[in-house]
This record gives structure tokens, sequence and C-alpha cells, in this order.
């Protein structure tokens, strides 16, 4: 709160609402449905060509492979890559709010 009789100009809930707002998918009927469930690929990058567990990077991947597999040998050439099986495409943008003033 600010001293002196001075009301402050924005509270520190008012801007952490605006920030969630901001940031969080919301919205867009069933193309934001799709959206938010990221698009043909999903919002993951590889999978494990043993048991279909998904993975964002390369280590996280091999973390997956040494404590889940253990007796197999690692072989990241064989990674599925989602993205690209899926064009290069995984989301619109359709259902981010407030991306449609940034552009």
């Amino acid at each position: 709160m600010g001293g002196k009789a001075k009301p402050t100009k924005h509270t520190a809930k008012e801007i952490a609402s605006k920030t969630k707002a901001a940031t969080t998918n919301r919205g867009g009927g069933a193309a934001g449905a799709a959206d938010r469930k990221g698009g043909k690929a999903g919002h993951i990058k590889y999978q494990c060509y043993v048991c279909g567990q998904c993975a964002p990077d390369p280590t996280s991947m091999k973390n997956h492979f040494e404590s889940k597999h253990p007796k197999l040998p690692y072989e990241p050439e064989k990674l599925v890559d989602k993205h690209e099986a899926a064009g290069g495409v995984t989301t619109t943008g359709v259902a981010i709010r407030g991306s449609k003033k940034k552009k």
C-alpha cells in the first residue's frame, strides 16, 4: 500500500492476474481445444521407441531410457521425432489470450 494517502498504481494481485491472463490458453472453440492439446503432435518432441513414453528433449529421453530400460542399449537415432512427423507444426496459437495484440 502507498503511504501518505497516495494510492498505489497497480497491486501485485492485479499484475499477477494480468500476467496469468496473457499467458494462459483459453477459449478458441474446437480450434482452441486442439491448440491447447498441442496440435497434431502434442507438446512433446521425442517418443521412446520401446514403450512410447514421451519427452521434450534428448537428455530427458536418455534419463528415461536409463531408468526404465537399463538392459537395452540407448540408440538416439531410433527416437521418433513427433514434430517432424507432424510437419513441424505443433500449435497454431488461436487459444492464447493476448497474442493478437502483440502481432
